[in-house]
């Protein structure tokens, strides 16, 4: 198995990025890439030399200065001018995974030659790759069009030898570079600048990020939503086949049988039931948690998409010989799938907490807030509480940041997508949803020791002992801010685990 992927025309998917960061791979160019890229910069060399006419953002100011034209001895001056001025990022440091992703992202979109900068620059965003030189970016800059112009300007920077990176857990001047890896700064030539700074990396990485990590909480939520029926005593007739393939939606299909594999050889499942229904938010998890992941399926394909493009401006096409400018930085697609990822992540959080108001109820024979002893002891009310809170705030994160435009750039840039708000808001929905699961696996751990001595299924009572080793069974009141941070714990270390489970 090589530990390096091979930057090319291939397409770049979900599972491939996924090794590339699980196994920590090294990038490289292809000879194809080198190929490309070289070509496209020759070409536009050439160009530029032959035509003396204006070409927006080559020979240009930017935006509403598109009618400025700049003499060839300030183009250099032009693109460090761009990149700098553009940094404007304010507000928290992106995390510094997805600036990562930021990087490959980069890459992959310069790649394909028609972008028009240098193989040296090119190879020097994978160095960073590569080495772990990680450039500080902030989540607040971004209008999701005309590019993601601020962050991408300061993942540029410390190719210029300025601006801050991450090196080895700490945050030092990208000036250090050049006497520890022998770096000397990138000197941009024309439309370099605007190469860097125009495209959709800053969403497109949240998304990537956003979307593998949905993947696993989808899988995770079927599990946990499995340990909480079996401990409510539910029903497992909801999950046949018959119900569901007379409404065959895939995601909805899917559930239901990961349902069913989750509970098979349960004694819990099997015995006799009371009841003749179950409340929604069980008898409903394959409609519910199947409808989110229609949406991961959905998202899925505009990302991938989106990963694979051309999203700068101009756009250069040496075989047609033509430099177009265009709009492929508009973030709209990205825009309406991470709202629409964001609400689909918000529900899972929604019927999760509900399930867990369920548990608490004192219903089929559990105690009251799932403790002995209730009333000197207050047991699991309060999670709950937290849970609630939770959910309410991602109901106000969910709402469409895709919707919102405001005039920018004097305006020449008259309609934006505001794709960066709902990436971020989209990773915040995320966290809050692994919160609320964890702590419906602190709820539903503790409910099913009341159904003790029957077990449920092997693969339901393999997860059960590793989760009750961290998190033991609650006798009497305890700090439960420590039980739910374990819970979280727990579930990000076995998200860890199941990487390759959840994709298919």
């Amino acid at each position: 198995m090589t530990n390096t992927h091979y930057i090319s025309s291939n397409i770049l998917d979900l599972s491939e990025i996924n090794k590339i960061i699980s196994e920590n791979k090294k990038i490289k160019l292809s000879d194809e890439s080198k190929y490309l890229i070289e070509k496209s910069r020759t070409y536009l060399d050439e160009k530029l030399q032959a035509h003396k006419e204006p070409i927006y953002g080559i020979n240009t100011g930017f935006g509403a200065l598109y009618n400025v034209k700049i003499s060839t001895n300030n183009l250099t001056k032009l693109q460090e001018n761009l990149v700098k001025s553009h940094a404007c990022g304010i507000g928290e440091r992106v995390p510094k995974e997805i600036v990562k992703l930021m990087l490959l992202l980069k890459v992959q979109s310069l790649s394909y030659g028609h972008s028009g900068v240098q193989l040296a620059t090119v190879k020097r965003l994978i160095d960073f790759f590569n080495n772990d030189v990680i450039p500080v970016v902030y989540t607040q800059g971004s209008l999701g069009a005309s590019g993601d112009l601020a962050p991408l300007a300061h993942l540029s920077l410390p190719l210029l030898g300025i601006g801050d990176v991450y090196l080895n857990n700490d945050i030092v001047d990208a000036s250090v570079l050049k006497e520890k890896f022998g770096w000397e700064p990138i000197v941009l030539k024309s439309k370099e600048g605007l190469a860097l700074l125009n495209g959709t990396q800053f969403m497109s990485a949240y998304g990537v990020h956003c979307l593998l990590k949905s993947y696993k909480l989808s899988y995770l939520a079927d599990l946990i939503g499995a340990i909480s029926l079996e401990a409510f005593d539910g029903r497992i007739e909801p999950f046949s086949e018959l119900i569901h393939l007379i409404r065959p939606h895939r995601g909805q299909i899917k559930t239901a049988e990961r349902m069913l594999s989750f509970l098979e050889g349960s004694e819990l499942i099997s015995r006799e039931k009371k009841h003749v229904q179950d409340p929604y938010s069980f008898r409903c998890i394959p409609q519910v948690h199947g409808a989110t992941k229609d949406t991961l399926t959905f998202v899925r394909k505009t990302f991938k998409t989106e990963i694979n493009s051309v999203t700068d401006n101009p756009n250069i096409f040496v075989k047609e010989d033509r430099i177009i400018s265009g709009g492929n930085f508009h973030g709209q697609p990205l825009a309406l799938g991470l709202d629409y990822l964001g609400i689909a992540l918000a529900e899972l959080g929604n019927i999760s907490e509900r399930r867990i108001f369920q548990l608490v109820s004192g219903l089929r024979e559990l105690p009251v807030f799932l403790v002995n002893d209730p009333g000197i002891n207050s047991g699991f009310m309060i999670p709950q509480y937290t849970a609630a809170s939770i959910v309410s705030q991602n109901k106000q994160l969910a709402s469409p940041s895709s919707i919102d435009s405001i005039v920018s750039s004097n305006g020449q840039e008259d309609h934006v997508s505001m794709g960066a708000n709902a990436a971020t808001k989209c990773l915040r929905i995320l966290d809050n949803v692994e919160r609320i699961l964890a702590i419906e696996l602190l709820n539903a751990s503790q409910a099913i020791e009341f159904r003790r001595p029957l077990k449920s299924s092997g693969i339901i009572e393999e997860f059960l002992a590793a989760y009750i080793k961290e998190i033991p069974f609650v006798e009497q009141d305890r700090i439960l801010h420590i039980d739910i941070e374990k819970s979280i714990d727990f579930i990000e270390a076995y998200l860890v685990d199941i990487s390759e489970v959840y994709l298919n």
